[in-house]
């Protein structure tokens, strides 16, 4: 059974940072594309960050040069540090791991940006 289990949300005020975490079990996790996904209320869930199973990491426009994503494959885990955050960050954040043409989501975690 595949599981991802994210922690690391809350609130946070404006031009705060945050470190999201996600733990992968079940899954081949070195061979896996892993990204995070976030969905505003009322907004559809978008990709906003993606690690290949080589490393390579993509963004979207607006949160290049703010967020990073990173993975330890030792410890199944992915990493979404974001700095600078402002009130457009605010969602629910999920984890999400492809595998061939399986595809898995964590439970996600709420990011809160306010002051």
């Amino acid at each position: 059974q595949v599981q991802l289990v994210e922690s690391g949300g809350g609130w946070v005020q404006p031009g705060g940072s945050l470190r999201l975490s996600c733990v992968a079990s079940g899954i081949n996790f070195e061979a896996s594309a892993m990204g995070w996904y976030r969905q505003a209320p009322g907004k559809q869930r978008d990709l906003i960050a993606l690690i290949a199973r080589g490393g390579t990491v993509s963004y979207i426009d607006s949160v290049r040069g703010r967020f990073t994503i990173s993975r330890d494959n030792a410890k199944n885990t992915v990493y979404l540090q974001m700095n600078k955050l402002n009130s457009a960050d605010t969602a629910v954040y999920y984890c999400h791991a492809a595998l061939n043409w399986e595809e898995y989501w964590g439970q996600g975690t709420q990011v809160t940006v306010s002051s």
